[in-house]
């Protein structure tokens, strides 16, 4: 051993770049349980019923923000980015939406790969196909740091279907 702190200072580099790598990751439902349970689940494309078309904004808006839907319908949520910032929209609960947002403000380029959310850079378009298996209110919101704070934020409202 010739060398011995310079052996230690790569060890340490070398755990503090795999570290770091984990945290700014990919992240898929690691919030604790299934939180689609409360809010849905992933649709089938060829089963959706409507298309809604879903603009975000650097003005910390979506819009429409407030949409209503029948339990048990499959929806295509076309989603726009036509702002200059990276935007997100996020399917959840009050409680997921906050505990997500608080982890993305540490880890700010983590990456999703997750059905009832799609992350979109400026200028580009994607897709969310869900079913809103149960009635009442599903929120959703863009976590990116900052842009939860500013109100960008929206709810969904699913009617009770008359036909169980």
């Amino acid at each position: 051993m010739k060398h011995p702190l310079r052996n230690t200072a790569l060890a340490a580099l070398f755990c503090f770049a795999a570290t770091g790598a984990l945290a700014a990751g990919n992240h898929a439902s690691g919030h604790g349980g299934d939180a689609n349970d409360a809010v849905g689940k992933p649709g089938v494309a060829a089963k959706n019923t409507r298309t809604i078309n879903v603009e975000m904004t650097d003005g910390m808006r979506f819009s429409p923000a407030d949409i209503s839907v029948k339990q048990g319908e499959t929806v295509r949520f076309v989603v726009k980015n036509a702002g200059q910032l990276k935007h997100e929209l996020v399917l959840g609960t009050p409680q997921d939406l906050k505990a997500h947002y608080e982890i993305m403000k540490k880890n700010p380029e983590m990456e999703h790969a997750d059905a009832n959310m799609i992350t979109l850079a400026a200028g580009k378009s994607g897709e969310i196909v869900w079913q809103f298996t149960k009635a009442g209110k599903v929120d959703f919101a863009c976590l990116q740091p900052g842009h939860y704070d500013a109100g960008m934020k929206g709810a969904v409202s699913v009617m009770k279907s008359s036909v169980t």
